[in-house]
């Protein structure tokens, strides 16, 4: 059963609730909408239901609306798969199941919200696309099964598709979960301190410097003189050059596009 919302509460689905589609009434206008189509809609809210995220959810900051692939499936056993064309190994998620799945989450959607399908062969996923999405209204993730959707479908939606790493999983739910991590974290209020994200990996195209904190002295290991100085200045050139080192030792790839922005930069020394 799912907590009821109000909008004038701002409630939003409680991690304690399992969610389902939502009733027009339930739906809280003007808020950060994530739509997910999956055969699993009991995995969500999942981990995203705990923590900043999971209250930011209480508190109506975002709102969650999972839909079911399978009451769209075909016949008496709601089939929602069929083998490859072609032959082949597996099964592929039907176009016209998972096209009825899309209507009726654009039904549904108060806004116009970018459909994306966690794809192994997309383009990879990144900071910047979890800024988009979250200055956005919100996403439709389309979590795959099996050998995957069939490309008619896709292709007729103009579906994005995005990766979260050079690996396969057994589904788009875990990925999916990701991917709004990432990008809840950033809708304004749901962290206590924002500028927590300023400073943060892949923010400004560095990895994040090093952190410490008490006790000052551990196992023979001491936390930096310059952090315990007080001098916020030399902190803060401290963190930008540690932030360098690691990423030119870490990410050279990184370190290489952030160079080809200041030719003017010097090479960080390794070690």
């Amino acid at each position: 059963m799912t907590e009821k919302l109000r909008s004038h509460g701002r409630k939003a689905i409680s991690a304690s609730f399992k969610p389902r589609e939502l009733m027009s009434d339930e739906r809280l206008a003007n808020v950060w909408t994530a739509q997910i189509i999956t055969l699993f809609p009991d995995a969500f809210p999942g981990v995203l239901g705990q923590s900043l995220t999971g209250k930011a959810l209480k508190d109506g900051l975002w709102q969650l609306e999972t839909i079911d692939l399978r009451p769209f499936g075909i016949g008496k056993h709601r089939n929602v798969d069929d083998t490859p064309a072609g032959g082949g190994a597996g099964m592929v998620l039907r176009a016209d199941v998972v096209s009825a799945a899309i209507e009726q989450a654009r039904k549904t959607a108060q806004a116009d919200l970018p459909l994306i399908y966690l794809s192994p062969r997309g383009k990879p996923f990144t900071q910047a696309m979890a800024k988009s999405l979250a200055a956005g209204p919100g996403a439709t993730l389309l979590c795959g099964r099996f050998e995957g959707v069939d490309q008619r479908v896709l292709d007729h939606y103009g579906v994005v598709e995005v990766s979260m790493g050079d690996y396969v999983l057994t589904g788009g739910e875990i990925a999916a979960q990701a991917m709004l991590d990432a990008s809840v974290r950033l809708i304004p209020g749901v962290l206590g301190n924002a500028e927590s994200t300023i400073e943060e990996s892949h923010s400004n195209g560095l990895l994040e410097h090093p952190q410490f904190t008490k006790p000052a002295d551990w196992e023979g290991r001491a936390t930096p003189d310059v952090l315990m100085s007080g001098h916020h200045g030399n902190i803060a050139k401290w963190r930008r050059a540690e932030a360098e080192k690691l990423t030119a030792e870490r990410r050279p790839d990184m370190w290489a596009a952030l160079q080809a922005q200041n030719p003017a930069k010097k090479p960080v020394k390794k070690g």
